[in-house]
């Protein structure tokens, strides 16, 4: 134990002491911080600005239409004469047409009552635009066949207006705000990165430490568990305190612009998604820590060890495939069985976190079988620092691993 404790102050004093670290664990907060200080002080300046830029305003078609079956009387309130425009003759709304001073014109000719159809004419072709103003003349025709009751016709056009009463005590998120999405997106990228990232420093770590002969002297005084051991505890609780400060600065920020932001008491995540997201991080970074501990073991430098990371994070992937079930859906039966897998749980569930409310016992469960997993995996990896791993030499090859990961290598 007093070996392990000796490898595990080593290896955080000199990680947290490192420039790099201290320049990405202060400036992340900081940069964040003033991006969001300066949309709230920009206000709906911003997003005007921003709607404008990507949704231009576009002038207002004029097009008109001439009736020769005598269904329209007259228009609805909403509908200006000046955008559509009545012609006693065909031959008259071409003139207009001709002119430039229409972009189209509608032809509903003495038979619609028998077969509905209606004639649309206009100088270009252009499929995308050229009917933008159909559904407007056809709440023209809907609203003279009913007798030019505007109440009826919006009732026979929308006839369902669905309202949603949950009894759920938590406000309810609406659908249709951005940050339905992007509040539960930017957890799952967040606990994606500190993950990876975490583990990346031991897989960094093991494989230059093999590198430079390093190991062979440590496991001359040191059993492989407990250099192991030593190794992620240390390096977890960096990564801990990088998730704890930056979380903690975004909880801080986002509390502190939510009035000039107008952020709804739905969007306002608890201080228990902050507990559950220590809780996940640690056992997904031990789980994910362990095996790129075996992979560090296996390869005979960081190039090899690089490439061989990208297999090992692929399940990790697979939430961000999924993040919209797991936002739109987060309690559907994929949602579910994803967060409760041990190599998809510690992204996944906090995706669940950050959309909704999920069951405890989904939780417990996830927890339970995620910390499992972690355990035995950190076993077995344990196994695979014997000299003969450590000294092959031999580029990364999955099958190798997998031999050697059951014993068999």
């Amino acid at each position: 134990m007093n070996k392990m404790w000796l490898v595990l102050k080593h290896e955080f004093i000199t990680t947290v002491t490192r420039r790099s670290f201290i320049i990405s664990l202060i400036l992340v907060p900081v940069v964040s911080g003033l991006i969001m200080l300066v949309v709230s002080v920009l206000g709906q300046n911003t997003g005007q600005v921003a709607a404008n830029l990507f949704n231009p305003p576009q002038k207002q078609p004029v097009e008109g239409f001439v009736d020769q079956a005598d269904i329209v009387h007259g228009l609805p309130p909403d509908v200006s004469s000046d955008r559509l425009i009545r012609y006693s003759s065909e031959q008259e709304a071409r003139q207009e047409l001709d002119g430039g001073k229409i972009d189209g014109y509608y032809l509903i000719p003495s038979g619609y009552l028998a077969d509905g159809e209606v004639m649309y004419v206009r100088k270009d072709y252009n499929p995308l635009t050229g009917l933008d103003q159909a559904g407007l003349f056809g709440y023209v025709i809907n609203y003279n066949l009913l007798g030019e009751d505007e109440q009826l016709t919006n009732l026979f056009i929308h006839p369902l207006n669905v309202k949603l009463e949950s009894l759920a005590a938590e406000p309810q998120r609406d659908e249709d705000n951005p940050l339905t999405f992007f509040l539960p997106y930017t957890i799952t990228m967040l606990f994606y990165i500190l993950i990876l990232s975490s583990a990346g420093f031991l897989l960094n770590n093991i494989t230059t430490e093999k590198q430079n002969r390093m190991l062979e002297i440590l496991m001359a005084s040191i059993t492989p568990r407990q250099m192991l051991t030593g190794k992620i505890i240390a390096l977890g609780m960096v990564g801990l305190l990088q998730m704890i400060l930056w979380s903690g600065a975004g909880i801080l920020v986002l509390r502190a612009v939510g009035e000039p932001l107008n952020l709804p008491a739905a969007f306002q995540l608890p201080v228990s998604i902050l507990a559950w997201g220590v809780v996940y991080f640690v056992l997904g970074y031990a789980l994910y820590a362990s095996l790129m501990a075996g992979v560090g073991a296996m390869v005979p430098n960081l190039r090899e060890a690089s490439q061989a990371t990208t297999v090992m994070v692929i399940p990790m992937i697979i939430p961000l495939l999924l993040i919209n079930a797991l936002i739109n859906q987060s309690n559907g039966p994929l949602s579910v069985i994803v967060s409760l897998f041990p190599l998809t749980a510690p992204v996944a569930m906090m995706t669940r976190l950050g959309a909704g409310t999920v069951p405890l016992w989904q939780l417990l469960l996830s927890v339970t079988l995620l910390l499992l997993t972690a355990v035995l995996v950190l076993r077995v990896v344990a196994s695979l620092f014997r000299s003969q791993v450590l000294l092959s030499g031999q580029p990364f090859q999955l099958k190798r691993f997998l031999a050697a990961f059951v014993g068999r290598g």
